[in-house]
């Protein structure tokens, strides 16, 4: 059994028992979380994507850790007239561990 989540703005396939890095939910570690909305649910038998259908479907993760992505670095540049910006970004995100998806 799988199901699609939406979190932060992206879409990621999930199953029980898997860890999956998601956008920062701001919840402590240890916390359980209903992942919320649903796109779609494959549970062997039949696909649920519709509005009606995921109405009863949830996807239920506990927060595992948090941790920090990549540093992106950027920078503008004007020639001649010494006009330079240096910039960095570091995004943070939340370890989630998917514990139960529930078909009601």
């Amino acid at each position: 059994m799988y199901a699609v989540i939406r979190s932060g703005g992206k879409q990621e396939r999930v199953t029980e028992g898997q860890r999956v890095r998601v956008e920062l939910l701001g919840h402590p570690v240890g916390t359980e979380v209903t992942l919320d909305p649903v796109l779609l649910v494959d549970d062997g038998g039949a696909v649920r994507a519709t509005p009606g259908d995921l109405e009863g479907v949830a996807v239920t993760a506990r927060v595992v850790g948090e941790e920090a992505g990549p540093k992106i670095n950027a920078m503008t540049y004007k020639s001649k007239t010494n006009q330079r910006r240096r910039w960095g970004h570091r995004q943070h995100y939340s370890t989630v561990e998917i514990v139960s998806i529930a078909v009601r």
